[in-house]
């Protein structure tokens, strides 16, 4: 398995956030955490991009919105 992109965006009191980062977390996936609520500079990004729901994952620039774990499994390529 090669070393993959991952970019969660997310947002305070967010359920669904913290199920993606625990997923990642137990595939020993590393990646980098956006939080749009802290940072307005995320935020605009997810809006750029006409994101306005959170989590929103990307995977080497591949979107996966919210918790989607079959998405997560095909694209990180792991073993269901």
């Amino acid at each position: 398995m090669s070393k993959q992109e991952v970019i969660v965006y997310t947002s305070n009191s967010c359920a669904y956030c913290d199920q993606v980062k625990l997923f990642l977390t137990e595939h020993g996936i590393e990646f980098e955490e956006r939080n749009a609520s802290i940072h307005k500079e995320y935020f605009n990004q997810l809006k750029e991009k006409k994101i306005y729901a959170t989590p929103a994952t990307f995977i080497n620039g591949q979107l996966v919105l919210g918790f989607q774990v079959k998405k997560l499994i095909k694209l990180l390529e792991l073993q269901e």
